[in-house]
């Protein structure tokens, strides 16, 4: 009976020592999914990025078709100093106006920042419309690079 006893204790033992993961295996999964984490996170950073650089595109060519729109009524393009404000809110003296041009708010770039808007232009456009990219500043490269209407 006693020989008994001690084999059944002995087996409810064995069964809590296996009913767990050591930390040993827990580490190597761990390292597991940090690898491929490391292999997988550049590429899906890298693809956002360049969307947002699309967005830019697209948000620039809407703009521009909203400053078209706005020539046509009224005879000329904003100038610097109304900027793309003109396409929401009438400026004052402009009798032709018959926006808003755009249905919401003038959007900010992908990155946060103001699109820049310069008439006359110095890219042989009648206005520049421009993002200065993820950096915020002219030039760069890559995502950094100028987003333009040129």
């Amino acid at each position: 009976m006693l020989n008994m006893a001690s084999q059944v204790i002995e087996t409810q033992g064995s069964r809590r020592r296996s009913a767990g993961f050591t930390l040993l295996e827990l580490l190597v999964v761990m390292v597991i999914i940090g690898l491929l984490a490391g292999f997988v996170a550049p590429k899906y950073f890298a693809q956002v990025g360049k969307s947002q650089v699309k967005a830019a595109r697209a948000q620039i060519d809407a703009l521009d078709k909203a400053l078209e729109a706005y020539r046509i009524d009224v005879g000329h393009l904003p100038t610097s100093e109304q900027g793309l404000a003109a396409l929401q809110l009438q400026p004052q003296g402009e009798q032709n106006w018959a926006g808003p041009y755009l249905k919401k708010d003038v959007p900010l770039d992908p990155w946060g920042s103001p699109y820049l808007y310069v008439a006359p232009g110095t890219h042989n456009n009648d206005y520049d419309l421009v993002s200065y990219g993820k950096d915020g500043r002219p030039g760069g490269t890559g995502e950094d690079a100028d987003i333009g209407n040129w």
